[in-house]
């Protein structure tokens, strides 16, 4: 079963946003392992909350321009 872990900084994509990943990586994976992989492929999408994780030993938090609006 091919599995996809992808994690993103808290409420940086909308709604229909992480459906669309969804969609591609699935699709993309069948590309390589065959139609048949589609049913047991998985894509998480973990959001990570601000101060949740760090980048040049800085923690950070996601600028609010950044941030997806609600859909």
């Amino acid at each position: 079963m091919p599995f996809v872990n992808i994690k993103t900084p808290e409420a940086s994509l909308t709604k229909s946003q992480k459906e669309e990943i969804i969609h591609k990586t699935t699709d993309m994976l069948v590309s390589y392992f065959s139609e048949a992989a589609r049913p047991h492929t998985m894509v998480l999408i973990e959001e990570v909350p601000d101060g949740g994780y760090g980048r040049a030993d800085e923690v950070f938090i996601i600028p609010e321009p950044y941030r997806a609006s609600n859909d």
